[in-house]
């Protein structure tokens, strides 16, 4: 369990710096920028995953279908973000608290923890 709760942070802080750094180096998409974020999360989470998997003990590799199922994740809770608004214009005011980022990086870590 401790192990599980180290991958998690350590997960949530190299995916939360480095991601700035990669995403300098794709181009822009304009308002779908937030998209290119959550691509670029589930694969460092991921890519944390299959590194400490070495490291930690009792942790098992992830496979390709964990990889899957991060993106995925990533991928909706950016696109809620992007587009509930538009939809139901209450849930700004809610979603408004926090940084976009925050949405995709979430989801990516979920559905990374939920498939392993």
């Amino acid at each position: 369990m401790l192990s599980r709760l180290i991958l998690l942070l350590v997960q949530a802080i190299v995916a939360w710096g480095a991601a700035p750094y990669i995403i300098r180096y794709i181009p822009s998409l304009g308002g779908l920028q937030l998209l290119v974020y959550a691509v670029v999360f589930a694969v460092l989470v991921w890519v944390v995953g299959l590194v400490l998997s070495q490291v930690l003990r009792d942790m098992r590799l992830p496979s390709s279908a964990t990889l899957v199922t991060s993106l995925v994740l990533a991928l909706i809770a950016a696109a809620i973000y992007l587009w509930l608004p538009v939809v139901l214009p209450e849930s700004e005011a809610v979603m408004g608290n926090l940084r976009e980022t925050v949405y995709p990086l979430v989801g990516a870590l979920l559905g990374y923890h939920l498939k392993r």
